[in-house]
This record gives C-alpha cells, structure tokens and sequence, in this order.
C-alpha cells in the first residue's frame, strides 16, 4: 500500500510500504477514506521534533473496516468507523476513567512499528477500545465526512481545552491560537454556553471561521497589547476561561495573564520551547488554576459525534483545503506557509 512518511526536515514522501494487516486477535485493518494534516505534525515537519527517517506519520483518519481479528466484537467488515489519535485497550484503569492516553497498552499512529494514519490502511490495535462506529450513510456526504474527521483530534482537543477551562454558561472565555484547535475550542465554547468569547489571532480567513463558529470579539495583537486589549474587553477583569492552543512560552504567558482572578486555563498546544510562561506566584497570588494536557479524545467522541450528527455542531470549515495522497508534500509546504488552515486528504 501507499503512505506517508517523513525523512527528515521539510522532507515528506508518499511512498510504497507493506500492507496493513491483522497481526493479532484484538486488531483491525481500516481502509482509510479520509484523513488529514494536523498543526502537531508541522513541529515535526520543521525539524523540531524528532523523527526517525522513514517513519510513518499522520494521526487523523476515518474509513472503512476490511479486517477483524478473532477477538474483535464492536465493529465488522464494512462498517465505517472514526479512530481517535491514540489507541487504547478500552478496559484498563485509565480507559474507564476517561483518560485513555495514559493507557499502558496505548499508542500514537505514526509512532515507530504502527501505521500512521495519511496512508491508504491503518492497523489498529485494540479496536474495541479504540474505534467508533460511524452512521453508513455518512459515507455519502462529504461535508459531514469532514466534520466527523474532525472529532479525531481537533474538535475533542478544543473541547477538552474548555473542560480543562472550566467552560460554563453565561461565562466569558477567551481562545489564544487561531489554528484549527483554537477555531475548534471556540466552537466548543459556544456549546458549552459561554456568553463571551474572545479569539486572539491575526489572520482574517481564520477569525472570519472564529465569528461563525461563536467568538464575539476578536483581538489581533500579541504580547501586552493582547492582555491590555482583553482586558478592555472584559471590564479589566479578564476572562472565566482561557483556552490556550499554540504551546509557546509568549501564549501561555498571555494565557495566564488574561486569565481572571479566581479563572483557570485550559491548555492544549503541544509544548515547545520550555515552560517560562507559567507563573506559578502570580497563579498563586490571582488563584488562577491551569490544566489541560493530551486530550483523550475516545473519551469525549460519543457525545461530540452525537452532537455533529444532529447538527447541533459543525467543524467542518476549519478545513480549507483538499489533496489526494500525491498531494499530501503540497499540504504539508501549504500549512507551514499559512496558506492553508487544515488540508484534508482524500482517498
């Protein structure tokens, strides 16, 4: 079969590798019909995180089951099923406590010996635990095939961003990063009921997706200028909840300072370049509480999917481009270019 992997720095190849197989009783083969490129995979992309020349590389798909191990009892050949960007065995501590990116049988797709998920097949592990069905006649409809896709990583990041946030009605939140996770993390705002929300980002086909998604301001300047901006915004309080989706020390210090007294933040950008932006005295002294981290998105998919299915939610624009597998190169160059919000693949 064909996938994508990655060889270096700015070096993305689809290349011919072996096919996805049933290697044990709990696994499956998906054959994939849609998938995407994440803002996570840039870090590797740009040489900041380390990979291994060769290794494969992706983390969002949905598609079709060809495979079933013997001991595989919640899907079947044929059905069309969403995998979260983690596997998980479903039934170990962390898994029924909701947490299942700590699950000790757990794994990244991409991560070396596993299949990544811009390729044409995916092995999953452990598909009990880890897929979800989707409605067949989903296959038909390509936006709401998009929206679905979604749920694999961004939408569930962004939810779990205002969990972590504690997001509630009637509260004022404010969304630092206007990549897919941000757009994704205003949209869960508004599903939470927040009566406020405030986009921080400086790209206007990106804050246009922030309006319609709910944000009810939007401000442009970084750095002190953003909290001052907020600030106004808010009454000079400062906003119940903050999401923050970029990782870099400059947006957790925003994070922290637009922050409320007695708010918390809810982090979900992939770290780099340390953690100089957490202030734990000026935490302390203003009682902001911080939480957030990897967020388990097989844990939050029935209720999300229950919610796109019915139309009550929708991220599906927050793709603004589509390749086939030749393409995926182009689509990496486009998103580290900012010529692109999220590039979707399909097969």
């Amino acid at each position: 079969m064909r996938a994508t992997v990655i060889h270096g720095p700015n070096d993305i190849r689809v290349e011919e590798v072996p096919d996805a197989a049933v290697r044990h009783p709990t696994d499956a083969v998906v054959r994939v019909v849609t998938a995407c490129i994440c803002g996570s995979d840039l870090w590797a992309y740009r040489g900041v995180a380390r990979r291994e020349p060769g290794q494969r590389i992706g983390h969002e798909f949905l598609g079709v089951v060809e495979a079933t191990g013997a001991e595989v009892t919640s899907v079947r050949t044929g059905d069309l099923v969403v995998a979260p960007f983690v596997w998980s065995d479903g039934v170990c501590d962390f898994c029924r406590e909701g947490l299942h990116t700590s699950c000790p049988h757990g794994g990244f797709w991409g991560e070396p010996g596993s299949d990544g998920g811009q390729g044409e097949a995916v092995r999953v592990p452990y598909a009990d635990g880890t897929l979800v069905r989707l409605p067949a006649e989903a296959a038909g409809d390509d936006r709401l095939l998009a929206a679905l896709l979604a749920l694999s990583d961004v939408m569930s990041t962004g939810h779990h961003a205002a969990l972590a946030a504690r997001v509630r009605p009637g509260a004022t939140v404010a969304v630092v990063g206007d990549g897919a996770v941000g757009l994704c993390g205003v949209l869960a705002a508004r599903r939470l009921g927040a009566e406020q929300i405030i986009a921080l980002g400086r790209h206007p086909a990106r804050t246009d997706i922030a309006r319609a998604f709910g944000a009810t301001d939007v401000v442009a300047e970084r750095g002190e200028a953003a909290v001052a901006a907020v600030r106004e915004l808010t009454k000079g309080q400062g906003a119940h909840a903050v999401l923050e989706a970029v990782g870099t020390e400059e947006s957790m210090r925003t994070a922290i300072s637009i922050a409320r007294d007695g708010g918390a933040v809810g982090y979900v950008g992939v770290p780099h370049g340390g953690s100089a932006g957490v202030e734990i005295r000026q935490m302390f002294n203003r009682n902001v509480a911080l939480g957030g981290g990897v967020a388990p998105a097989r844990a939050y998919l029935p209720e999300l999917l229950a919610d796109v299915l019915d139309g009550t939610i929708d991220p599906s624009p927050v793709f603004d481009r589509t390749v086939t597998l030749d393409g995926v190169p182009d689509g990496y160059r486009a998103m580290d270019e900012r010529t692109a919000l999220k590039v979707r693949i399909a097969f």
